[in-house]
């Protein structure tokens, strides 16, 4: 594992991710209180209160209050512990690339704890309140769903690697599963900036905005992140590639088709429609266009591992507006949605499932070549780069002792 803070950018991501993290702990440690007792203060109400308007606070009280009284004990110690996680995360990361190992794992023990609770309340809300009753409406409520079993099944997977010997995989998955934490803050500063662009709208109007681009934009943090962390040329094992040119060329095809059945049914929706079609593909356009040149560049400079898990990750881009489009009618007839409502949540829900899909395929990737590794069938090639994570140059059963 590499360190962030050793370029001027990494650091100033590291001090970025940690100043929106310790600007919410105290937000989520107060959030519900004005549900518990009318008129209670909440940081995040009084900071909104002063940067948009306290009519749009009043819109969102109004709006969760109801759904949020079947379900307030679940939903505070959700909230809460969505705090301490806050905390936890760029002590994680610290203590990783600083190489404190027990600090690190006793830290993590109590963050894998956290999330599994945490999301335990989240998932009561979710099951004892019906879509179309939730906060700005079931699109809204499906891509929180998403987002709860993607964050669960990040940590545990991430949790499998770090037992069996793969921190390599580990980083991968906890980055991951803190992209998705990160939601909820990028959610409440998209409730202080977009009110800007778009006065007037309701705070439920800005949350569907958000939802267009939320879970993709977290997961290609995570992405970011690892490739920042993990300095390796290669990996022990593998050779060739899972995505040759023909593969790439049948992924652009099949997201020129996602997007040609999502586009114009947005644009039939008139000016909001319109509105979320922007938010979501503004995004899409600016992680395409990076996923590109890195994997460009990567093959430039002869790094042939950036390189596959650059291309893995465009190939699963690509491959997201054709699953969005294919989830439509699925959403409309598993979660009795109207077809507006269906298309809004698809395409909320498209990036982050099929970036979650190429972290799994990457570990797969990585799983593959140090099984025909150990059967003595490939080279382990030694790392390139000095100074290399400690996984590219051990074995899984070396990394495990």
């Amino acid at each position: 594992m590499g360190r962030p803070t050793g370029t001027r950018r990494g650091r100033a991501a590291v001090v970025a991710l940690t100043a929106v993290c310790l600007a919410y702990a105290p937000i989520a440690f107060t959030e519900l209180w004005p549900y518990t007792r009318p008129g209670a203060p909440a940081l995040g109400e009084w900071v909104l209160g002063r940067t948009v308007s306290p009519e749009f606070v009043a819109g969102a009280v109004r709006d969760r209050t109801a759904p949020y009284a079947r379900s307030l004990v679940p939903l505070i110690v959700h909230s809460v512990l969505g705090g301490l996680l806050m905390l936890l995360g760029p002590a994680q990361l610290l203590t990783a690339v600083r190489r404190r190992i027990r600090l690190h794992r006793a830290l993590g023990l109590v963050f894998a704890a956290a999330v599994y609770v945490s999301m335990a309340g989240a998932a009561v809300y979710l099951v004892r309140t019906p879509p179309e009753q939730a906060f700005s409406g079931a699109a809204f409520w499906v891509v929180l769903a998403v987002i709860l079993v993607g964050t669960v099944g990040s940590v545990t997977l991430g949790i499998l690697a770090a037992l069996t010997g793969f921190p390599d995989l580990h980083q991968r998955w906890l980055l991951l599963c803190y992209g998705f934490l990160m939601t909820a803050p990028l959610l409440r500063l998209e409730w202080g900036f977009l009110p800007a662009l778009y006065p007037g709208l309701t705070i439920q109007e800005i949350n569907r905005i958000a939802i267009m681009h939320l879970g993709a934009l977290v997961s290609f943090g995570a992405l970011l992140a690892t490739r920042a962390l993990d300095r390796r040329t290669a990996v022990p094992g593998l050779t060739g590639t899972w995505a040759p040119g023909p593969v790439l060329v049948l992924a652009h095809l099949a997201g020129a088709a996602g997007l040609a059945a999502l586009v114009p049914a947005f644009l039939d929706q008139g000016a909001e429609g319109r509105r979320l079609l922007l938010a979501h593909l503004v995004p899409y356009a600016v992680a395409y266009a990076v996923l590109a040149v890195r994997a460009a560049g990567a093959r430039r400079a002869g790094n042939g591992w950036a390189r596959e898990e650059w291309r893995l990750h465009l190939a699963a881009l690509l491959l997201a507006p054709a699953f969005s489009a294919v989830m439509v009618p699925v959403l409309e007839r598993a979660v009795d949605l109207d077809r507006a409502t269906a298309l809004v949540a698809a395409a909320g829900i498209g990036g982050g499932v099929l970036a979650y899909t190429a972290v799994a395929v990457v570990s797969l990737r990585v799983l593959a070549g140090r099984e025909l590794l150990r059967r003595g069938r490939t080279p382990a090639p030694p790392p390139k780069t000095p100074g290399a994570g400690l996984a590219a140059a051990r074995t899984p059963g070396e990394e495990a002792r």
